[in-house]
């Protein structure tokens, strides 16, 4: 097991929810000697200057610029968010006649919702909270065993092992407490606020696991633990970042939020952010509007959200000629009805790459019968348009409350975005580049 690793699982206990995961790129950030720009103010910034840029403390954009001028962007994007529950504005709900406290919670994303069940769960999110006459933001974590959602046994469903339809407004609610707990998570949360009760005046509340992660397997090749995807890449990609300097490009690092719902917000892939990051910086270094649309034309996304392996017990699911394998590599995504950005122009720069990091690469496809997701890649260039390549690590059981991928990917992927970021993609025609 390498360092990173380690780094990734201590990552990943820090950062229960997007505003957590955030908060902890933002702290990296902070001590590799980055300045915190506001959306909201002027914007200074110089050469050889290092700056980050969050939108609702969900999202981040970070950007290295070098010393000596820039002609082009180059960028790995990720998202912060991994399927979950989210607390409803009114979330405790008496059940049993009386004889339990439930959570009224919602379900955000596409989870696999039977590996919820029977596992220790906590909560974590923001209150905003009201401070005389200002609202401020605090992020909470209870980080305890504090609810749990119990199965149904056996006895009385004798279904659950024979393709159970789940109901999340009836089966998936979390037991919190007796009847007697009435009031006392509000108390906690003001508690781990510092505030008030009354002074909380709203919530985006979520429920994690707190299951553990943990390496095993006959030479501890694999790990398992919650929010694998997508927080492996963002963690991989931020080491990279901070591990690498630009030349003449402008080196940028974007985590964003909310991919699992379809990256529809302000803070989404689907939204002006990074684009507004990309010409704020150009605009502040004295290029024109004409320059700072040639430099994002000229620039190359690396779109790095996980990747499914070949299940151990279900290759059929998988195309024959197109399988990954976790410790494998890095894996290119590719489907022709643009789930995913990759072409033959951004397959062949990424793999060059690769190449000269010493980094295996692998393809993804789908079966043609098989129905796959997509990501933000594709999404993002909806507003920044740009030579875009979808990669991933394998990963087993995407989706699940605890997931599972290869030791040796961590350190590829690594590897392989640090040769990104040291190198200059400049690209001398359409579909035509040095890579230096």
């Amino acid at each position: 097991m390498s360092d990173h690793v380690q780094s990734f699982l201590d990552f990943i206990q820090h950062s229960p929810c997007s505003f957590h995961a955030v908060s902890s790129i933002v702290q990296a950030l902070k001590e590799a000697g980055y300045e915190e720009l506001a959306e909201g103010r002027p914007w200074a910034v110089v050469p050889g200057g290092k700056y980050y840029v969050t939108r609702n403390r969900s999202a981040v954009v970070a950007f290295h610029v070098p010393a000596c001028g820039f002609s082009h962007f180059q960028i790995v994007s990720s998202h912060s968010d991994s399927p979950t529950f989210k607390l409803k504005p009114g979330f405790e709900d008496e059940a049993a006649g009386g004889s339990y406290l439930r959570l009224n919670v919602e379900r955000y994303g596409g989870m696999i919702m039977s590996s919820w069940f029977d596992r220790p769960l906590s909560i974590a999110g923001r209150l905003l909270v009201r401070e005389g006459g200002r609202l401020a933001t605090k992020l909470v974590n209870l980080d305890r065993d504090t609810v749990l959602i119990p199965n149904m046994p056996i006895h009385f469903n004798r279904e659950v092992n024979d393709g159970y339809k789940y109901n999340a407004q009836v089966d998936l609610l979390p037991l919190c407490g007796s009847r007697d707990c009435k009031g006392l998570l509000k108390k906690e949360l003001a508690a781990a606020a510092g505030c008030a009760e009354d002074a909380i005046a709203a919530y985006d509340l979520f429920l994690y696991s707190r299951t553990p992660g943990t390496v095993w397997g006959a030479k501890s090749e694999f790990f398992s633990c919650p929010r694998i995807d997508d927080l492996e890449c963002a963690y991989t990609s931020m080491a990279a970042f901070l591990g690498s300097e630009p030349k003449q490009h402008i080196s940028v690092l974007a985590v964003m939020d909310n991919e699992e719902v379809g990256s529809g917000s302000k803070q989404g892939a689907d939204s002006t952010f990074l684009g507004d990051v990309l010409a704020r910086a150009g605009a502040a270094l004295g290029a024109s509007d004409s320059e700072i649309r040639a430099a994002i034309a000229s620039s190359f996304m690396v779109s790095a959200d996980n990747a499914h392996a070949v299940h151990p017990n279900h290759p059929e699911k998988y195309d024959a000629q197109n399988r990954t394998f976790m410790n494998g590599g890095v894996v290119i995504k590719h489907n022709a009805n643009q789930k995913y950005t990759t072409d033959a122009v951004s397959d062949a720069v990424f793999t060059a790459v690769c190449e000269k990091a010493g980094v295996p690469v692998q393809h993804f496809a789908n079966r043609s019968d098989v129905l796959g997701g997509s990501t933000l890649g594709n999404i993002a260039n909806t507003h920044v348009s740009m030579n875009t390549v979808d990669i991933g690590l394998a990963q087993l059981a995407m989706h699940s409350s605890y997931e599972t991928a290869g030791c040796a990917d961590v350190e590829y992927m690594i590897r392989a975005l640090k040769a990104f970021y040291s190198s200059d993609i400049l690209m001398q025609g359409d579909g035509e580049f040095d890579i230096l």
